[in-house]
């Protein structure tokens, strides 16, 4: 079964109930992953009128949880197993866009890579890798 952008969004929002407060959305489903956007919020800013690293990685996370599951199906048991991120550029006071692709789709683990952008803008202003665990009954 193939899932949409729309089915992506509803299962996060369904398994992670505060993610439906940010209004985080998977926007596209795309060849090797997705593009996910998490509306700007005056909440999100933090001391030096910046987005905080917090709601970065936090979108880093739910994209790579979403590009998962587009490569795999509904898998809600799959987890986070690692998450490193760079920052690099202050963002914008914009909307937040995350293209999370899959790196490499193992029997047990997802290797993933996220880049950041503020929308409007070409330069990424972090970049994440993460792995993901899957539960042993996921590709067996």
């Amino acid at each position: 079964m193939t899932l949409t952008a729309a089915d992506l969004t509803a299962i996060i929002r369904e398994g992670v109930p505060a993610s439906e407060g940010s209004g985080f959305s998977v926007e596209q489903v795309e060849p090797d992953g997705v593009l996910c956007r998490l509306p700007f919020n005056a909440q999100q800013i933090r001391p030096g009128g910046t987005l905080s690293g917090p709601t970065m990685m936090t979108l880093a996370d739910a994209a790579m949880y979403a590009a998962v599951m587009a490569r795999v199906g509904r898998l809600e048991m799959a987890v986070t197993q690692n998450l490193n991120i760079n920052f690099l550029r202050r963002p914008a006071l914009a909307d937040l866009l995350a293209r999370a692709s899959v790196l490499k789709l193992g029997r047990r683990t997802v290797v993933l890579d996220v880049k950041i952008f503020s929308e409007g803008s070409p330069d990424a202003v972090a970049h994440a890798t993460g792995t993901y665990s899957l539960p042993p009954t996921g590709r067996e």
